[in-house]
């Protein structure tokens, strides 16, 4: 792919390489040597919170004349090391513009992040992309910034805090046995308790801790300017300094409308809550996200929106098991579509196809779950997407079609994510 000064950005399946090299293969990124001994390192030795070791994201081998190489798999998204290296790994979508392919693909990306369920993406705008360079952690950033500036706008919430102090002027409620102990000499004075409206609640603490750690990272001039600006609002709050006790503290009501967003990202940013996080010695953090499930996610909103109105859409049916006595082996079809007359299924999988292997490399696995799935809903056809890519033949594109003889049809579609109306087409084909 390709290499700024300390940021490389490659694609699924491309590998990363140890030292520079006199002439590598175009998928091969070249990594200075104690960058990449870190990085190995880190594969080797770390699991995230959720158990996933870093060996599942990325892979480590040997090639002849060139060593060690580490290689990315299915998970996407952004590593940053701790000596300033940020390593940008994106999905493996076909694209039309070989110039552009990058751009082009991050916009697809994240286009298709805004589909995960409890994620801060929902609200994102492409038109943030003008403003920011073509680097996903600062992208991330804008998105907190321009959040952030949509909550100052409608207004900060303040709560209700307890104070005890001495004041010249009696309010609240006198505490007598303070008032002896301290003003015995100082008539002049009350110690008093009373509640204060004020900014400090936890949520605006937390966003400002959120602010002023980006602003040590982040090396965006516009974000940088951005985020300076912002923390005027907030001059008024501490900064949180207990994380997890704050977010715990929150409670979710009218008063934290407005907020959701802004701390789904805080979370992220402070606590590297969200997605498949990792950290390590060398290693400040990585954002990774599992490309099926973001593939799943998105064609099931993409089905819904364009067919729900007219049938019944279910993402994750849970309706039907293997067997009945005992009930056991739930089955659970990515998408169901119901219309008044028949069933299709679907299931996505992020899986690059091709006619030089056997079978296209589909799995009999695959193959026996939609059989069953089509059986147990009585469907009238049965269908998996893939992705499209370059490597498919121009007969390959218009999709594969397997039946049985007792019935049983499934269909392979293959998703033109970035001209998705002609997949739109075709999945209308069969509904």
């Amino acid at each position: 792919m390709r290499t700024l000064k300390n940021y490389v950005v490659i694609k699924e399946y491309d590998s990363l390489v140890r030292g520079e090299h006199a002439s590598l293969p175009a998928n091969y990124v070249s990594l200075p040597e104690k960058t990449f001994d870190e990085l190995e390192n880190f594969v080797i030795t770390h699991k995230s919170e959720s158990g996933v070791e870093a060996l599942e994201l990325l892979s480590i081998s040997s090639k002849r004349g060139i060593g060690k190489v580490i290689s990315a798999k299915n998970y996407v998204g952004l590593i940053q090391m701790k000596d300033g290296t940020q390593i940008e790994i994106l999905p493996k979508i076909y694209t039309r513009e070989n110039d552009h392919s990058v751009t082009e693909t991050r916009k697809i990306f994240l286009k298709m992040l805004k589909s995960l369920k409890d994620s801060p993406f929902k609200s994102f705008n492409h038109s943030s992309l003008g403003t920011t360079p073509n680097n996903l952690f600062e992208i991330f950033i804008r998105m907190f910034i321009d959040e952030t500036r949509e909550l100052i706008k409608k207004g900060l919430r303040s709560n209700y805090i307890g104070v005890e102090e001495n004041e010249k002027f009696f309010k609240g409620k006198l505490l007598i046995n303070e008032q002896i102990k301290r003003n015995i000499v100082h008539k002049e004075l009350f110690f008093v308790s009373y509640d204060l409206f004020h900014l400090n609640r936890p949520e605006n603490k937390l966003i400002k801790a959120t602010l002023i750690k980006l602003l040590k990272t982040s090396t965006n001039s516009k974000n940088l300017k951005d985020i300076e600006k912002l923390l005027v609002a907030f001059e008024m709050v501490d900064v949180s300094v207990h994380y997890e006790k704050d977010f715990m503290s929150i409670k979710t009501d009218r008063s934290t409308k407005g907020y959701e967003f802004v701390l789904l990202w805080s979370k992220i940013f402070l606590m590297n809550k969200s997605f498949t996080t990792f950290a390590g010695a060398n290693v400040a953090y990585a954002l990774l996200f599992p490309m099926e499930k973001i593939f799943e996610a998105y064609m099931g909103n993409v089905i819904r929106k364009h067919f729900g109105a007219s049938n019944k859409v279910i993402l994750q049916d849970r309706s039907f098991y293997l067997f009945d006595e005992p009930r056991k082996f739930n089955l659970q079809p990515d998408i169901v579509l119901k219309s008044k007359e028949s069933t299709i299924i679907m299931d996505t999988k992020w899986k690059l196809l091709s006619p030089s292997y056997t079978n296209h490399a589909i799995t009999q696995a695959d193959m026996y779950q939609m059989y069953v799935y089509s059986k147990k809903y009585n469907a009238r056809k049965t269908c998996m997407l893939y992705p499209l890519h370059e490597g498919l033949t121009a007969n390959d594109t218009s999709g594969l079609s397997y039946l049985s003889d007792d019935g049983v049809e499934v269909e392979i579609i293959f998703v033109d994510l970035q001209q998705m109306a002609r997949s739109i087409e075709r999945i209308a084909h069969f509904v």
